[in-house]
């Protein structure tokens, strides 16, 4: 019953996390980094701000909402030691806690190196998408977490590393980075929304070497992504549509799905001029698709070793699966 309940807590605390996620983009949209000032921890000083601005309750509010995060990864790390003991629950636990942790301290660079608002700086780019990806390394360690709790195989990441996922999984991240980098371009240097030939003029107009980098830099990220969705379309439809039933097929046909979400998505952020309620299902999708594509190939692991016990012929038939 204890271990229902941790599992049924820990896919809860993944879903809060990418939450936090979506309100930490809300605050970049609305301009809000510097609701605080450049104050931190502490929010303009004080501790709980009186009669605070827009800017400021939304700030503040991604900062308690943050916070908890480590609240809750704290006792998650306690729970998952009293419950499991040393194990792969234990070590995906004080992995998310970590995490986190970097997560506020790099928000807390943000802020303290008033990289925030306005600032279109290089530094706060290179920040940016190395909050971004980070943020994949919380997303994924809480899903892995969640997923041993079950009582599920441990995943081997070296196995996963070396097969077809280990490279898409790598796309995803250098997809997600570039994408954080043109959202930024996207909040700082808004245009209008363009459809039909007027879209190419706009793109090579933004290619510009007169134009700021971010500017420029906008038609980096729909290259990468569609070259991704290509390779995570070719991976992953096979697996979902086949006639094998288990969790590998459940969580391929979730990424398969969310790969084509994402392409629409993109395309409709580029036509409407990545209005800010567009950006965030767009980020929304895309830490979806970065879990559903990770345990698909930790469930296609776990296939492959239940096919060992079944005999030599079966195993083979899911090696290939896995990683042919």
């Amino acid at each position: 019953m204890q271990r229902r309940t941790f599992e049924r807590l820990a896919w809860a605390f993944l879903a809060y996390l990418v939450g936090v996620i979506l309100f930490g983009a809300w605050v970049r949209i609305t301009h809000s980094g510097a609701g605080c000032g450049n104050h931190w921890p502490t929010c303009n000083g004080t501790v709980l701000p009186l009669d605070p601005s827009l800017e400021t309750a939304i700030e503040f509010t991604h900062r308690v909402t943050s916070g908890l995060c480590g609240v809750f990864g704290a006792v998650f790390v306690a729970a998952a030691w009293r419950i499991y003991g040393r194990g792969p629950v234990l070590a995906g636990a004080a992995l998310t806690l970590l995490f986190v942790v970097f997560e506020g301290l790099v928000g807390a660079g943000l802020v303290l190196g008033e990289l925030v608002e306005d600032d279109a700086s290089v530094a706060r780019a290179v920040v940016i998408a190395i909050h971004l990806a980070n943020t994949l390394l919380l997303t994924a360690s809480a899903a892995v977490t969640a997923w041993c709790a079950g009582g599920r195989p441990a995943p081997a990441f070296r196995s996963l590393a070396a097969s077809s996922f280990g490279p898409a999984l790598l796309l995803i991240v250098a997809a997600s980075m570039t994408g954080a980098v043109t959202a930024l371009g996207d909040t700082l240097f808004p245009t209008q929304s363009t459809l039909g030939p007027g879209l190419f003029d706009k793109v090579r107009g933004d290619l510009g070497a007169a134009n700021h980098f971010l500017v420029r830099l906008r038609a980096v990220h729909p290259v990468v992504a569609i070259l991704t969705a290509g390779w995570l379309a070719k991976l992953t439809a096979p697996l979902a549509f086949s006639l094998n039933r288990g969790a590998q097929r459940t969580w391929a046909r979730w990424a398969f799905t969310a790969v084509v979400a994402e392409v629409c998505l993109g395309l409709l952020n580029i036509a409407l001029a990545a209005p800010g309620w567009l950006q965030l299902a767009h980020l929304l999708v895309a830490q979806a698709l970065w879990v559903c594509l990770l345990l698909t190939g930790v469930a296609a692991q776990g296939g492959a070793s239940e096919a060992a016990i079944a005999g030599p012929d079966l195993h083979d038939r899911a090696v290939g699966q896995a990683g042919a």
